[in-house]
C-alpha cells in the first residue's frame, strides 16, 4: 500500500511540478526573444532614420560605414533597399527566404516587425527583422537585419537549465515530504495489519503500540485494542472454564469409579456382570476424555518460553520408546531420522506431538502393516517429521476432519480413544510457530507430517 499511495503522490506531484517549470520556462524564452527584438528593433530604426537622410554620395559613405561596423561588431548582417527591391545598402550576405520576404513586404507598407519566433536552445540560428524606411506614405524602402540568436539562445539554456535544477529540487523535497506523510499515514495501517496477523495466530495479548497518524486511525486502533482485549478475556474465561470443569469432574468419577469397583465382589454372575464390566470401561473412557479437555486448555493457556530444542534425539527416543508397544501389536515400525535436526518449540513438544501419532498408528494400523517414521531438514529452515504407514487409510473427504476435536470414524468407535489426539498435537504444533498435515499414502495408508520452525513465527 505504501508503495502505491507513494507511486500516486510521486505521479501527482511529478505532474504539479511539470506544469509550474514547462510555462516558467516558455514564458523566459518568449520574454528573452522580446528583449533581443527590442533591442535589434532600436538598432533598426537608427538605420532607416541615416538611409532616410541619404541625399549625396557623402551620406551613402556613412550608411555603408555605420553598416560595416555593426555587422562586425553584432555579427549580424544588414540590408537596405527601396521600395522596388533594389539594394541600396549591404552589410553581410543578403537575407532570403519566406521569413525574409514576408518582414520585407510588412516593412514596404509601412509597418515594423512586431513580433519574433520564440528563441530556444535548439534554434531557430537567426531571425529576421524590418523597418521602414521614412513614414506614413513616405516609405522610402526597408531595413532588414538577420540577427543570430547565440547569444539568446545560450542566456534561455542556462535559464532553463536553473529552471530544471530547481524543479528537481523541489520533486526532491515534495517526495521526501510524501514519503514523511505516507510513512505517518500508513504507519498505524502496517501496526494494526501485524497485530490482526498475531491475533489471527492465536496471540490475543498483543496491543497496538502507536499513537500516530491521522485521529480516525487512532480511534481505530483504540477500538481494535478494546476488541482484542475482549476477545481474549472471553477465551480466558472459555480456557478456565473447561479447565475448572475437567478438574472438578475428576473427582466425582474417580468416586463413582470407586463405587463400581466395590460393587464387584457382590455382582453375580450373568447379564449385571457384563454390565458392571462396560460401566467401568465407559468411565476409564470417561476419565481420558477429561485428560484430554484438560490437556487442551492448559496447553491454549500455555506460557512457556519457545526455545531451541534437539530434534533428531527427541524422535529417535520416542520411537524406541513405542518399539514395544508396536512389536506387541504385530506392526513393524522404523525410523529414518537426520542427524543434527534443530528447531524451535515448546520444550518436549517434539516428543509430545510424535506420541499422539503413534498412539493413532498403534490403535488405527492393522496387525502386520508397517509404520515409518522419517526426520528432515526443512527446505525453509527447522525440522520436518513424518509418520507414514501403509493401513487402509481413511477417504480423501474426511482427511481435513482428522485433525478436529472429537473426530471419530464410524467404523473406529470401538478403539479406545477420545478423539482428541490429533488436535492436541496440531494445537501444539501450532503453538510452537508450526504446522501439522494430514494427507494419504500411495497406494493406500496415511502420513501426518508436521513442522517445526528454525525461527518462530509467533511467540507466546
Amino acid at each position: 500500500m505504501r508503495r502505491r499511495l507513494l507511486a500516486v503522490l510521486t505521479a501527482l506531484i511529478g505532474a504539479a511540478v511539470l506544469l509550474l517549470a514547462l510555462p516558467l520556462a516558455d514564458s523566459y524564452a518568449r520574454g528573452r526573444t522580446e528583449h533581443l527584438l527590442l533591442q535589434r528593433r532600436a538598432d533598426g530604426v537608427r538605420f532607416a532614420e541615416l538611409a532616410d537622410r541619404i541625399r549625396t554620395d557623402s551620406d551613402r559613405r556613412e550608411l555603408d560605414a555605420e553598416l560595416s561596423r555593426y555587422a562586425q561588431l553584432y555579427g549580424a548582417a544588414v540590408t537596405v533597399v527601396d521600395t522596388a527591391g533594389r539594394t541600396v545598402g549591404l552589410a553581410g550576405p543578403a537575407p532570403s527566404g519566406t521569413a525574409a520576404q514576408r518582414a520585407r513586404a510588412r516593412a514596404l507598407t509601412g509597418r515594423s516587425t512586431e513580433e519574433l519566433p520564440t528563441v530556444r536552445p535548439w534554434g531557430p540560428d537567426t531571425v529576421v527583422l524590418a523597418e521602414p524606411v521614412g513614414q506614413d506614405e513616405r516609405v522610402g524602402g526597408a531595413v532588414l537585419l538577420t540577427v543570430p540568436t547565440g547569444a539568446a539562445r545560450h542566456d534561455v539554456l542556462v535559464r532553463w537549465a536553473l529552471i530544471a535544477a530547481g524543479a528537481v529540487n523541489a520533486f526532491g523535497a515534495a517526495a521526501l515530504v510524501a514519503a514523511g506523510i505516507a510513512r505517518w499515514l500508513l504507519r498505524p495501517v502496517h501496526e494494526l495489519d501485524r497485530a490482526v496477523a498475531t491475533v489471527a495466530g492465536g496471540r490475543f495479548e498483543l496491543r497496538v503500540a502507536s499513537d500516530t497518524g491521522p485521529p480516525e486511525l487512532r480511534r481505530l486502533r483504540a477500538n481494535f485494542d478494546g476488541m482484542a482485549q475482549a476477545v481474549a478475556e472471553s477465551l480466558r474465561r472459555r480456557r478456565d472454564f473447561v479447565a475448572d470443569a475437567s478438574h472438578q469432574l475428576r473427582n466425582p468419577l474417580a468416586t463413582l469409579v470407586l463405587q463400581l469397583e466395590n460393587a464387584e465382589p457382590h455382582i453375580g454372575p450373568g447379564p449385571g456382570r457384563q454390565a458392571h464390566a462396560l460401566a467401568l470401561d465407559e468411565a476409564d473412557r470417561l476419565g481420558e476424555l477429561l485428560d484430554g479437555l484438560l490437556a487442551l486448555a492448559r496447553l491454549e493457556a500455555a506460557t512457556a518460553p519457545i526455545e531451541e530444542q534437539d530434534v533428531s534425539a527427541a524422535v529417535a527416543g520416542r520411537v524406541a520408546a513405542w518399539e514395544p508397544v508396536f512389536e506387541a501389536g504385530g506392526l513393524d515400525l522404523t525410523a529414518d531420522v537426520a542427524p543434527g535436526l534443530r528447531a524451535l518449540g515448546l520444550p518436549d513438544a517434539t516428543g509430545r506431538i510424535l506420541d499422539a501419532l503413534l498412539d493413532n498408528a498403534s490403535k488405527f494400523v492393522p496387525e502386520g502393516e508397517r509404520v515409518r517414521v522419517a526426520a528432515t531438514a526443512a527446505p525453509e529452515g527447522g525440522a520436518v517429521v513424518r509418520v507414514t504407514d501403509t493401513g487402509p487409510g481413511v477417504p480423501a473427504s474426511r482427511l481435513p476432519l482428522l485433525v478436529g476435536r472429537f473426530a471419530r470414524a464410524p467404523e473406529h468407535q470401538n478403539v479406545p480413544g477420545t478423539g482428541l489426539g490429533l488436535a492436541i498435537a496440531d494445537e501444539l504444533a501450532r503453538a510452537c510457530g508450526g504446522s501439522l498435515t494430514v494427507g494419504a499414502t500411495s497406494p493406500h495408508g496415511l502420513t501426518v507430517e508436521f513442522r517445526l520452525p528454525r525461527r518462530t513465527t509467533r511467540g507466546r
